[in-house]
């Protein structure tokens, strides 16, 4: 059942294609904390989303090309038993981000950019209470910046607005519950993530031109809570999964000089419940396997332009080789974007369509123990 686990791990590495509008990465998995010893992994993915729109037929029906750019994540855990109770991980990882750009062939929105990065250490500890049940939580760090430019006619007077928002970094926390049972490899583990506000020091310009004093726009990254869980079921087979919880309300970006002249600010996103469920299976003493199903409802089908899909139902596999205390860790995932149309305007208006859309992800993952 080891080597089954360690399955687990792949399919996250490769399911980051576009949860909630492709701000949503990571997952952030608390996976590490639970490796048995001491481990130290370290993991790289390759996301290509396939983001195509047409503008509406008031704006020529003209294609935006594809919107959303490929970007890769990195990963890294170590974690280590202080003694046969308390043990240790540090998690480094990119929970969020977005590479959004417009075509030049598109009338409405054509220009349109934004970019967001983040990267996020985590120090948890875990304490064994006995009977299975165990107790986790730590410090989570966060450094985040980005920029957006709105461009094309259906900005009408804002056509030309830029907000750079500088990097900043803040502090929030994880806590969490778990329960085990390692003779059927099961495991329950309950995780909270804190919301983070960032302080960004923020640039607003009109065609080139400061339109306002340099200020602060706050800025919340989300909370969350993630439920995954595991169980063996025969000989050789676990199945798993997880349910994750995004508060994407709170994440909004308001900045001084745009907010008020717009009538709202530059995103509003809908809380999203990723749902993921899979078994995995050993095949020898050296290669074992998994698959994988994602689903996230779809919701309002008017979004920013920033984030132009919702939901999603995605398939991933992985495969593990184990050689002594190596395992090498492969993966790959395919997601059917939900259709959406963004919009802008008060009250909001569909500028440009975007439907049968995908994202294609691809993973490896080193973890060794010692």
């Amino acid at each position: 059942m080891k080597k089954i686990v360690s399955t687990i791990g792949a399919l996250a590495l490769t399911a980051t294609a576009a949860q909630a509008g492709g701000i949503d990465r990571s997952g952030q998995s608390m996976g590490a904390l639970f490796e048995k010893g001491r481990y130290l992994e370290f993991s790289v993915a390759r996301v290509n989303p396939k983001l195509v729109g047409t503008d509406v037929a008031l704006f020529g029906g003209r294609t935006t090309g594809e919107v959303a750019g490929s970007f890769t994540q990195l990963g890294f855990a170590y974690k280590y038993d202080i003694n046969e109770k308390l043990s240790f991980a540090l998690i480094v990882d990119q929970p969020f981000g977005a590479n959004i750009l417009y075509g030049a062939t598109s009338v409405a929105l054509g220009g349109t950019q934004a970019t967001a990065n983040t990267t996020a250490v985590t120090g948890l500890l875990r304490y064994k209470l006995g009977n299975g049940f165990s107790v986790h939580g730590g410090p989570r760090y966060q450094r985040a910046s980005g920029n957006i430019d709105l461009r094309g006619a259906a900005y009408g007077g804002l056509n030309g607005y830029s907000v750079d928002l500088a990097q900043d970094s803040a502090l929030g926390y994880s806590v969490g519950v778990a329960y085990e049972k390692p003779e059927i490899a099961l495991r329950v583990a309950l995780t909270y993530n804190s919301a983070i506000t960032h302080n960004f020091s923020t640039t607003e310009t009109f065609r080139g031109v400061q339109v306002a004093p340099t200020g602060i726009t706050k800025v919340r990254t989300p909370e969350s809570v993630n439920l995954d869980f595991q169980s063996g079921v025969a000989k050789d087979t676990l199945v798993f999964g997880s349910i994750r919880w995004a508060h994407w309300t709170q994440f909004k970006i308001d900045p001084a000089f745009f907010t008020p002249r717009a009538g709202g600010g530059l995103v509003s996103l809908e809380n999203s419940v990723t749902y993921t469920l899979g078994v995995g299976r050993k095949f020898n003493d050296t290669w074992s396997g998994a698959f994988s199903m994602t689903y996230e409802k779809e919701k309002n089908p008017l979004v920013s332009p920033l984030a132009p899909s919702t939901g999603r139902l995605g398939a991933a596999i992985a495969a593990v080789y184990t050689r002594d205390n190596l395992k090498i860790t492969t993966g790959i995932s395919y997601s059917k974007l939900g259709d959406a149309s963004a919009e802008t305007g008060t009250p909001d208006t569909a500028r440009a369509n975007f439907n049968n859309n995908s994202a294609l992800g691809v993973g490896i993952k080193f973890g060794y123990s010692f």
